[in-house]
């Protein structure tokens, strides 16, 4: 380590936040995620992979792809267990932002299965999905609010 030469950062070092135009800080600073699954996609076991990303703005800050740890019975549930990782993704990060001082009240998540949307916002359980996990209904209390 002694004979190491210093080099300057590539990077610009800024200790304030930017003012938008009508003078406020980072008014455009928005919190968005998607969300994904692939139903069955490993063949040894045929459990479905979540996909997540999750953007400040429209800079990528947190991405996710991993194997179930169940075996979805359809493409709505995968799409549903997704969406709950999801969310639980955008939970934390929240929190995280709130202890730096950003507030975010609705944060849109997005999602390709209007099966699993429809799960998700409909607070009464049917017999089709009762056999899904309670571990995953939790979306169902943050859509709500």
């Amino acid at each position: 380590m002694e004979s190491c030469d210093p080099v300057g950062t590539p990077m610009e070092i800024k200790d304030k936040l930017d003012l938008d135009q009508n003078g406020t800080l980072d008014s455009g600073f928005e919190l968005t995620s998607f969300s994904d699954a692939d139903y069955a996609g490993c063949e040894d076991s045929f459990k479905s992979t979540s996909d997540g990303a999750q953007f400040l703005g429209e800079k990528l800050v947190s991405w996710s792809s991993k194997k179930q740890d169940c075996t979805a019975l359809s493409t709505a549930e995968a799409e549903y267990v997704s969406l709950s990782a999801c969310c639980a993704q955008i939970l934390w990060m929240r929190t995280q932002l709130t202890d730096y001082g950003f507030n975010f009240t609705k944060i849109p998540i997005y999602c390709d299965s209007k099966s699993a949307i429809a799960i998700s916002c409909n607070p009464v359980q049917y017999s089709r999905t009762k056999y899904i996990a309670v571990r995953y209904h939790f979306i169902k209390e943050h859509v709500e609010k």
